[in-house]
């Protein structure tokens, strides 16, 4: 009969074994989970059980507003919103676009909302100092997901669902950046035109025909795990766009059938594409640097890496010679 100790002994090598067995089967790799920071909290439905887990949304953007502005646009329905892309630490830069271009009493008549979109930040002084900013200005969103560079795409998706949600009429809406200046004239009157019919189905930016980068030193690189083909669909820069109102309700909707990625922009051109929309080329959304001209800046749309010191001298500078000619 064995002894205690080689049956043991016995045991042991059965538990490597059958470890060693787990461990080498191959398992499928995640399509963004690995490239995606979600917070410890995901707020799916009560009733998730195993029977509806295939019937449930691909993408269900399962987060809850933790700041919000509902109301924004139960009185009047706009004609622009522009939904900014920032950070918890971006203050100067918010208050800059709130005192220049992003100013919402600029244009009279022709109703314009400003929204700065933000996750959840893991520095709890943060969050508390942007929740004081919102009682102030009531201009800005929060979702608690965590806010971090590869989840620019929930931020963007936030932004479709609060549009799509609260201010479902308005005729048009902007995405940028808070390193963005915007020409507003030349965004109302030349590019959007408030005395015409508004358009349906409408995108418009810097349009990029580009395929993905492998290296991994890219700040833009992407797994070929994650997206195999060579090529993207049409996207435009992230760094600003325009979209005609229903849209956003398209996208956010599509997005919850659509594996996300954390390039946004190429995710909303996955999203046009499933629509159907192809989105228009227009050479004024600029998505680098310009240096200041006052000539040149009349003639573009949008300019990226603007500081907030820039905002204000260029704002004030195009204010106050308008009268001048180039």
């Amino acid at each position: 009969m064995p002894s205690k100790v080689s049956c043991l002994y016995l045991l042991t090598v059965v538990c490597w074994a059958s470890a060693l067995w787990y461990l080498s089967i191959p398992r499928p790799t995640s399509t963004y989970g690995d490239h995606l920071e979600l917070p410890k909290r995901m707020i799916y439905g009560k009733n998730l059980t195993f029977s509806n887990i295939r019937t449930r949304s691909l993408n269900p953007h399962a987060f809850e507003f933790v700041i919000n502005e509902p109301k924004k646009c139960t009185s009047v329905t706009p004609f622009l919103v522009i939904l900014i892309s920032t950070t918890h630490k971006e203050f100067d830069a918010r208050q800059a676009i709130r005192e220049t271009w992003g100013d919402e009493n600029t244009f009279g008549n022709i109703r314009i909302l400003t929204i700065f979109l933000l996750g959840w930040n893991t520095d709890a002084v943060l969050n508390q100092m942007v929740e004081q900013e919102s009682q102030i200005f009531h201009d800005i969103v929060v979702e608690n997901f965590i806010d971090s560079y590869h989840n620019l795409t929930l931020k963007t998706m936030m932004g479709m669902r609060w549009v799509a949600t609260f201010c479902p009429k308005a005729q048009y809406v902007m995405k940028t950046d808070s390193d963005i200046f915007v020409n507003m004239d030349n965004l109302i009157y030349k590019l959007l035109k408030p005395v015409t019919k508004p358009r349906r189905r409408y995108f418009t930016g810097y349009v990029i025909n580009g395929g993905p980068i492998r290296d991994m030193r890219s700040k833009w690189y992407m797994p070929r795990d994650v997206y195999p083909d060579s090529k993207y669909p049409p996207f435009c820069s992230g760094t600003g766009y325009v979209f005609s109102g229903d849209v956003a309700e398209l996208i956010y909707k599509t997005s919850l059938h659509t594996r996300l990625l954390h390039l946004e922009d190429v995710y909303v051109g996955l999203c046009l594409r499933k629509l159907g929309i192809h989105p228009y080329q227009n050479s004024g959304f600029n998505h680098w640097k310009m240096a200041y001209s006052l000539c040149r800046y009349r003639r573009v749309i949008t300019v990226h890496q603007i500081s907030p010191e820039e905002m204000h001298r260029i704002w004030n500078d195009m204010s106050s010679k308008k009268h001048l000619r180039c």
